[in-house]
């Protein structure tokens, strides 16, 4: 019930935060979902309940819990947390289909033009896990390390899933512009740093209190989505430097986040890896305004010339 509560909170407050970028689409969220034959949606979300899938979803569909089953066609991804998904033989996935801790089933004749990731979760794991957690068998801190690594795993997959191409764009101008990004980060946490403490010591007369939670939620905002670009220009780097082509948005996400998570586990070069990363995060979402721009502030130069 815990997790439950723990996965609902940490997916409303990523939708809710990052909404804006994909205002232009419409979500379907309820607890049992049927799109029909000649039905089209935009996106499918559901929590705990049934969805089918005859008709097309233009984008993805998500599944916290409950049942899958496609049996039209998805444009983007098919996701699910803890889901019995079924593809059926008539099933399209134009994207990529993950199944995580649940059910993955593909008929003969179903069509995946993606990846396909199905991470099963049998129960001599759930209670290794269970041990490592009522005993002192490996550091505690290493464990703080796991549990934060699988939330961010969570998070990059519905980022790839909601916003691909804002976070595509907002990558390539770490490899256009990467002394632009990485200026632009220094001075944007420098400016954020100093607001926080303005805004403590403005909370000494209550009115700093919601400055001060306004800039903590903005930070967070900025730092899942700045990391997780990090994430896919990492693993789209890695898929080119073996001569794999352009990665899938999923894909690239998830090698990126194995090779931060791997370098920040070394002690103190982690540290300073993390803080290095950080820097080329905030940098790139302030430059690209969260990916929707190449160049926030070039744009403004150049309106100003022409005035």
């Amino acid at each position: 019930m815990k997790n439950k509560i723990l996965l609902t909170f940490v997916f409303f407050f990523f939708l809710f935060g990052l909404l804006p970028l994909q205002s232009q689409q419409s979500f379907t969220m309820k607890k049992d979902i049927y799109v029909a034959e000649d039905e089209v949606q935009d996106n499918i979300i559901a929590f705990g309940g049934e969805v089918l899938i005859e008709g097309k979803v233009k984008n993805s569909v998500v599944a916290f819990g409950g049942t899958v089953i496609v049996s039209g066609e998805v444009g983007d991804l098919v996701l699910g947390f803890g889901s019995e998904v079924t593809l059926k033989s008539s099933a399209v996935v134009n994207g990529d289909v993950v199944s995580l801790g649940g059910t993955l089933e593909k008929e003969f004749g179903s069509i995946v033009k993606g990846d396909t990731i199905y991470i099963e979760t049998p129960r001599d794991i759930k209670n290794l896990i269970k041990t490592l957690f009522k005993g002192p068998l490996i550091p505690f801190l290493i464990i703080i390390k796991l549990i934060s690594v699988f939330i961010w795993f969570l998070l990059a997959l519905l980022m790839a899933a909601f916003f691909p191409r804002q976070i595509s764009l907002a990558s390539s101008q770490i490899r256009k512009s990467f002394w632009p990004v990485f200026g632009t980060g220094i001075l944007s946490i420098i400016i954020y740093t100093c607001l926080i403490i303005f805004s403590v010591f403005l909370s000494f007369v209550l009115i700093g209190i919601p400055i001060l939670l306004s800039l903590i939620i903005i930070g967070l905002i900025i730092k899942i989505f700045g990391r997780v670009v990090l994430f896919y220009f990492l693993g789209d780097s890695l898929c080119n430097a073996f001569g794999k082509g352009k990665a899938s948005p999923l894909l690239a996400v998830t090698l990126g986040l194995i090779i931060v998570s791997f370098i920040t586990f070394i002690p103190f070069l982690g540290a300073l890896v993390s803080f290095f990363l950080t820097i080329i995060a905030w940098g790139v979402v302030i430059r690209t305004k969260f990916g929707v721009t190449e160049n926030w502030f070039g744009r403004k130069k150049l309106k100003a010339q022409k005035d």
